[in-house]
């Protein structure tokens, strides 16, 4: 969709060709007025570049990074150094990343450039779609209470915060019509299947990031959807933008995102898992790294991980993504996105990541589905205290499920880890029995809330699949809101 009122969206896709026929060049001046804009960086400055714009000193001078290495610099950033640091005008602005650094937001720099290349692809929306699927989970649970509050024009004493209870009662007249279609509409639902488009039949497709962290909530947001087709949005982060989604009908677990080459300079770390774990679902971290290569060098059917030098201050800049190279639009490349690379389950040899505990979950999930239950949400943590340690899943579940079931859920998830590393170390006992901990209805919601109270917004959360044990608070929450736990006998007592 085209942002800017002076722009049609044929002009906008007549600019993406021409801009992606000749990707090559594209990337060399991106980087050009990139450096040429911060010359004057401390960190650019810090490592020799001292002014220059071409390639080989670029990369000759400046090292790939993570967040750690740009924490002193942000931080001095927040506490109002208004010195050139990570670019050549003093940063004024940062913004809250989705993820966190030992339980915290994570902040990272933005400026006026890194905001034009975000409007250029991105409407104001929730990004995550598992803000949709939770505001439908709440609508199921307060429907009712909508329909009073609609009908008489007084907003539920059980919303509490004065502004919001202010800016609701400048708008919320009473409407007994609107109420009484809204009651017979939800009434009419079978399991609210279709809840969307029953109260928005003007809706033409739900629109939002559904990969990675976000495909668990697909399931559920296609039975709220109807037959409403869900569409990914494009491929960004709070890092920058990377990719456009160009082929809109396909579904999310097929969507590719063809690279902007304008909105920053684009390398790819080759990565290459040893033989004996080339398993089709695994997604070990086990990898081979190779020297970063271009946007243009890329080969289709490998494997990389992306690396962003921005306008707004991050240069080779490692965004922790595993894509795979699909194909090609014009001279630009077609990526999928496969995972986070950053490792979230090992205790001693075994590593399992984000995608391989999304897997054991769903296999796990499968057995829920003869009852009729679904997994709220879901993540995990590792107990390292006992000897032993094993890894801790924990559930918030739609309603209660049998102690049978229960206990199969914690076997299958066990047998579903199939590292190497965790398989042989569950069978001669280094790892102890994975345990499955039940968790009381709202638990993710007062997650929710911790996030909030540290300064994040609730636009930008993501459930975190890994608690890190030093994140105590989390931790915490997740302790005193488990109702029950089983431990798996998959590989015996």
């Amino acid at each position: 969709m085209c942002i800017r009122d002076s722009c049609s969206c044929e002009e906008t896709i007549n600019e993406f060709e021409v801009l992606t026929r000749d990707a090559g060049r594209v990337q060399q001046d991106t980087l050009k007025k990139i450096l040429e804009l911060n010359a004057d960086a401390e960190y650019l400055n810090h490592f020799g570049l001292n002014g220059r714009t071409d390639l080989q000193s670029y990369k000759s001078c400046i090292p790939l990074c993570v967040h750690s290495d740009l924490e002193p610099y942000i931080q001095r950033i927040a506490d109002g150094d208004n010195s050139p640091l990570l670019t050549g005008k003093p940063l004024t602005s940062l913004s809250l990343s989705s993820g966190t650094t030992q339980g915290k937001p994570k902040f990272l720099p933005f400026n006026d450039e890194l905001l034009e290349t975000t409007l250029q692809i991105v409407q104001t929306s929730y990004a995550f779609r598992n803000r949709l699927v939770h505001a439908f989970q709440t609508l199921e649970e307060v429907w009712e209470d909508l329909c009073a509050d609609i009908r008489d024009g007084v907003l539920s004493e059980k919303v509490t915060v004065p502004s919001i209870r202010e800016a609701v009662a400048k708008i919320l007249k009473p409407n007994p019509e609107l109420a009484d279609s809204i009651h017979k509409k939800c009434m009419g639902l079978s399991n609210w299947y279709g809840v969307i488009p029953a109260l928005w039949p003007n809706a033409k497709y739900v629109y939002g990031i559904m990969t990675g962290s976000m495909e668990p909530y697909l399931k559920k947001l296609r039975h709220y959807a109807g037959d409403l087709p869900l569409i990914s949005a494009d491929y960004g982060a709070s890092e920058g933008w990377v990719g456009a989604n160009i082929h809109p009908t396909l579904p999310p677990e097929q969507v590719t995102y063809a690279v902007l080459p304008q909105t920053g300079y684009f390398e790819f770390i080759p990565l290459e898992k040893p033989n004996a774990e080339e398993t089709e679902n695994s997604a070990s971290i086990h990898y081979i790294e190779s020297d970063p290569v271009g946007l243009t060098e890329v080969k289709i059917g490998k494997i990389y991980e992306v690396v962003i030098t921005t306008f707004g201050g991050l240069y080779r800049y490692r965004l922790g993504d595993i894509v795979k190279v699909v194909g090609f639009h014009n001279s630009t490349p077609e990526l999928r996105f496969i995972c986070r690379r950053s490792l979230v389950l090992s205790i001693n040899i075994d590593k399992n990541t984000e995608k391989d505990l999304q897997l054991a979950v769903e296999e796990a999930g499968k057995l829920l589905e003869a009852e009729k239950l679904e997994i709220v949400d879901f993540t995990s943590s590792v107990e390292k205290s006992s000897d032993p340690g094993r890894y801790l899943i924990f559930w918030e579940l739609s309603s209660d499920a049998s102690e049978d079931v229960l206990r199969s859920c914690a076997n299958c998830l066990d047998l579903a880890f199939v590292d190497a590393g965790y398989v042989g170390s569950r069978k001669i006992k280094t790892i102890g029995p994975l345990e499955l901990r039940i968790l009381k209805k709202g638990t993710f919601k007062e997650i929710l809330d911790h996030f909030l109270s540290l300064g994040g917004a609730v636009s930008q959360f993501k459930t975190p699949r890994f608690i890190n044990p030093l994140n105590v608070k989390v931790l915490q929450i997740l302790n005193r809101n488990t109702t029950k736990s089983y431990f798996s006998t998959a590989y015996g007592l």
